[in-house]
């Protein structure tokens, strides 16, 4: 009888079985990795940004980190970049390989982009060109496909050196005042006066002003005296962008005591000069009472005239007619005086003085220089005159009639004359004598018809007629 050995059959029964089953078990162990890859490469992949906030300059280009682990290709999947706090909402947009600019925000046209390239290895990171302060904030990226997404926060900053200026000096304290400035900044800085200890200077408050490109300009003020040290440093500074600006500046020992020489010079320069000035107020005041005490002196022809015939008319001797008549006696000077309703006559004159009166009861007559000098109103009454408000017109030939204005200081005193010059004809500004500006001289054959309007009335005159 023959005897088996039951370890040899054993042995023989599991070659035949793994000869049998051995392709189908290896075909399918082959397509169960295949699964459980392509099960890891759709399912957990993740969305990788930044942990820590991505830190700008105002003007720069950045990229805003965004990856998927394990990487997958994504250039066919829609991708987005948004901030929840926009309207729009859409920094970018990608889809079908495109870029949608229409359905961007407004404020990132133009500025934002993807690295077409790396999309294939799953990088979605956004360029952001010209960084503004308006940019910073929470950005999200997001696959529509894998509903992934992941958050990046941009914190935006701007910094300028700041620049020392002297804004004055206290001579009486012997300081001298220091301005610091600085433009530029975001967000809104802090700024700070120290010695050269580094010890904080007591200074004026920060004034802060945010233009219309968001960004801030700081500037302050502080009084440095000789018991500081001669180093002053201004400190601008943002913590939230760990920026630091500084700038110094250095005086020289003996600053201050040149400081307080310069401002006792400064204080006697000062008086010495309003000294001078007052001397020379006081000379031209004397000489112009001197020049009015000459001009009082001087003889005039026509004074003497004019109070004769105030008197006359006063004590009613001599009548209107008689008066006209004395004054006609002298022909040196040719004129004539039209009436309103007579024919030209000769006109009473002095020397190189034309009178032309009113038929109107006024007590004011004009004296006129035939040479076109001034205009002078007589007073014969006994009263004082105030012309405040009265106005002269005087029409030359058919010309546009001229008007002046008397001002509130013009008097027009009992028995005295006040004269209007014609501009550079000489005279002065005072409350008897003023000054025509805009007025021409005359010249002969030329008719000069004067109406005199005061507060209530206007009393014309006898029309002259200048030979």
């Amino acid at each position: 009888m023959k005897v088996v050995d039951g370890q040899q059959m054993t042995a023989q029964w599991l070659k035949m079985n793994r000869l049998s089953i051995g392709p189908q078990l290896r075909t399918n162990s082959v397509l169960v990795v295949y699964l459980l890859l392509l099960f890891f490469s759709t399912g957990q992949s993740k969305l990788i940004g930044s942990s820590q906030p991505i830190v700008a300059t105002v003007g720069d280009d950045i990229i805003l980190p965004c990856h998927l682990e394990p990487a997958v290709d994504v250039t066919a999947m829609t991708l987005e970049w948004t901030r929840s706090d926009l309207d729009p909402r859409y920094v970018l947009v990608w889809r079908s390989a495109q870029d949608l600019v229409n359905a961007k925000h407004p404020s990132y046209k133009g500025r934002t982009s993807l690295f077409t390239d790396e999309l294939k290895h799953g990088n979605i990171s956004l360029k952001l060109s010209k960084v503004k302060p308006a940019d910073e904030g929470k950005y999200q990226c997001y696959i529509v496909k894998l509903d992934e997404g992941s958050l990046v926060e941009l914190v935006v900053g701007a910094a300028a050196s700041p620049v020392i200026s002297i804004a004055g000096i206290e001579g009486d304290k012997g300081g001298v005042v220091l301005q610091c400035e600085s433009k530029g900044w975001y967000p809104e800085p802090e700024l700070l006066w120290l010695d050269a200890e580094g010890k904080i200077l007591s200074a004026g408050p920060t004034e802060t002003v945010r233009g219309p490109d968001d960004l801030y300009t700081v500037s302050s003020r502080v009084t440095v005296e000789k018991r500081h040290s001669n180093n002053i440093t201004c400190r601008v500074q943002q913590r939230n962008i760990n920026q630091i600006r500084e700038t110094q500046i250095k005086f020289r020992d003996d600053f201050f005591n040149s400081l307080s020489s310069s401002a006792a010079a400064t204080v006697a320069v000062s008086v010495c000069l309003a000294v001078c000035i007052l001397f020379i107020l006081l000379l031209v005041f004397f000489l112009w009472k001197i020049k009015n005490k000459i001009k009082s002196k001087t003889p005039d022809k026509n004074n003497h005239a004019t109070k004769n015939l105030s008197k006359s008319k006063t004590q009613g001797q001599v009548s209107v007619k008689e008066e006209r008549e004395s004054l006609m006696t002298n022909e040196s000077v040719q004129m004539k005086v039209f009436n309103k309703e007579e024919e030209p006559k000769k006109t009473k004159n002095m020397d190189t003085c034309l009178i032309s009166q009113s038929s109107a009861d006024t007590d004011i007559i004009m004296e006129v220089d035939k040479y076109g000098k001034y205009i002078r109103l007589r007073n014969q009454s006994h009263e004082e005159k105030t012309m405040t408000g009265w106005k002269l017109k005087l029409q030359i030939n058919n010309k546009k009639p001229l008007i002046y204005t008397f001002q509130s200081s013009s008097i027009l005193k009992a028995g005295e004359t006040f004269t209007l010059w014609i501009a550079g004809h000489g005279g002065a500004h005072s409350s008897t004598e003023q000054v025509w500006f805009g007025l021409k001289p005359w010249n002969s054959k030329d008719t000069l018809q004067f109406t005199l309007i005061t507060n209530n009335r206007e009393i014309p005159y006898d029309p002259v007629y200048v030979l």
